[in-house]
């Protein structure tokens, strides 16, 4: 059992709900796995750098403080806020006067996302901001935050997400997940996402 789902079965449980609904929790928590590629990039994560062919050029490289990765023959580049692809790209092109022909190919993985932070206010009963070291999602947010109280509204949890210079947001519905009798179209239907770095969730 995944993570998100170990959490979502035991919140059913102290909810009276049926262990039928922890058992398909199971069956479905293979499919729908978020992938990481829209992942932006911050301050203290731990980035792992390949360049095909290239045993040298291989390595793993912490996020600075000021948002930037030193690497051999490209030099400084500002990381932070950058998607993987990005800094992909950036690294491709500074290495092109290394080589005479195609550069190899570059690929960047997030291999600690230490730098990701996200706060969760309102009616939980831990409210504060977390920095988990790992990608989580809105249920598992809401478990650092001690769960959600007995007065909170859970078809309405809303995240706000900072997107360049505007803010967006969504809305979560997971209060039929709560309940004996939820099944599959409920997961579906409550709009559990991965969080982003600097995301806010309101639980009201």
């Amino acid at each position: 059992m995944t993570r998100i789902w170990l959490i979502l079965a035991l919140f059913l449980a102290g909810n009276g709900a049926s262990q039928a609904m922890a058992q398909t929790a199971t069956a479905t928590s293979t499919r729908g796995a978020p992938t990481t590629a829209d992942y932006r990039i911050n301050a203290g994560d731990q980035l792992e750098i390949y360049v095909w062919g290239e045993e040298r050029l291989q390595r793993e490289v912490k996020v600075l403080p000021d948002g930037t990765i030193a690497f051999p023959l490209v030099g400084q580049i500002k990381a932070q806020g950058a998607l993987p692809s990005e800094i992909e790209t950036l690294i491709s092109n500074g290495l092109k006067t290394q080589y005479r022909g195609e550069v190899p190919q570059v690929t960047v993985s997030v291999a600690a996302p230490s730098g990701m932070q996200f706060s969760v206010m309102g009616r939980v009963k831990s409210p504060g901001t977390f920095t988990p070291g790992r990608y989580v999602n809105v249920l598992e947010a809401l478990s650092m935050a001690g769960g959600p109280n007995e007065f909170a509204n859970l078809d309405n949890v809303f995240v706000i997400r900072k997107v360049g210079d505007q803010l967006d947001t969504f809305r979560v519905r997971i209060a039929a997940l709560f309940k004996a009798g939820a099944d599959n179209g409920d997961v579906l239907r409550a709009n559990i996402q991965r969080l982003q770095s600097g995301d806010t969730v309101i639980v009201p």
